[in-house]
């Protein structure tokens, strides 16, 4: 199957160059936001739309600082290094989830912070809003014609240009499928019931994690890098080890820990309403 060419650029007005990589952040961000405020306008959620409205503006900047350093220095630090204004070229790709998501837990951390909630009550709102911005950016990927998959003989497999001749697995594809559409109906459904503080983080951290490593089987490394151990290990599966891990331990933690947990988020909050 050929790759159905797709001009990156979606509009041009003279020099100004509109992106479809970019418009894709865009629309996740949409969704994101839309959803946000659904959800806080529900009578049992304990949000209100005026504070989502402040919350995704410090995740959107998490995840642009985050996801754009964390690819500087986890893929490709050599070539930042030698033409630093690369890294603000953001239209010619390059984002890191797990940058990303350092960055976005950082948002979590100031905002929890100055608004007087718990980290984890911050986290846990957001984890449902996220899978379908990785669905978006997958699909900036496919149009960029990046991160592909080895070379396969499934009839989907396609040829992409700058990959040879022989058809390659449409990775993009699949992240978009599973970390995007699967995942957010499997953390959706989840955060449907009342969870303890962070059991609705921890299944998305674990069905993310999950998710990549086994796409990373089909995917091709990172040229600059390659694989880092038996012959087989991305950096990508590397980075999802310590995620999967922080996942099962917010699933798995005991219901002392949730109570002793609650009870300090409670009087931190009733400290940061008598300032």
């Amino acid at each position: 199957m050929q790759y159905p060419h797709i001009d990156p650029v979606a509009l041009s007005i003279g020099s100004l160059q509109l992106r479809w990589y970019g418009l894709m952040y865009m629309a996740g961000f949409l969704l994101g936001w839309i959803l946000g405020r659904w959800r806080a306008a529900r009578p049992d959620s304990g949000w209100t739309p005026g504070e989502v409205d402040d919350l995704l503006t410090c995740v959107m900047i998490g995840i642009i600082l985050g996801g754009r350093l964390g690819y500087v220095l986890f893929y490709d630090l050599p070539v930042y290094l030698a033409d630093p204004m690369e890294i603000v070229r953001l239209w010619n790709g390059g984002m890191s989830f797990h940058g990303g998501l350092l960055g976005v837990l950082g948002a979590f951390w100031y905002y929890a912070r100055t608004h007087g909630r718990s980290f984890l009550e911050v986290s846990d709102f957001i984890a449902p809003l996220i899978p379908q911005g990785l669905f978006f950016g997958r699909l900036g990927n496919f149009i960029n014609a990046e991160l592909w998959g080895k070379v396969s003989s499934l009839p989907w497999a396609m040829v992409f240009p700058g990959a040879g001749a022989a058809p390659r697995h449409p990775s993009q594809l699949y992240e978009a499928l599973l970390e995007g559409v699967v995942l957010f109906f499997l953390v959706w459904i989840f955060s449907a019931k009342k969870r303890k503080p962070g059991a609705v983080s921890g299944m998305f951290a674990v069905g993310y994690a999950v998710f990549r490593f086994a796409v990373e089987f089909v995917r091709v490394p990172d040229a600059q890098l390659g694989y880092l151990a038996f012959g087989w290990l991305t950096m990508g599966q590397v980075l999802c080890v310590p995620l999967l891990l922080a996942g099962l331990w917010l699933l798995c933690r005991t219901h002392t820990d949730v109570v002793a947990n609650t009870g300090k988020n409670a009087s931190s909050r009733k400290r940061s309403r008598r300032r």
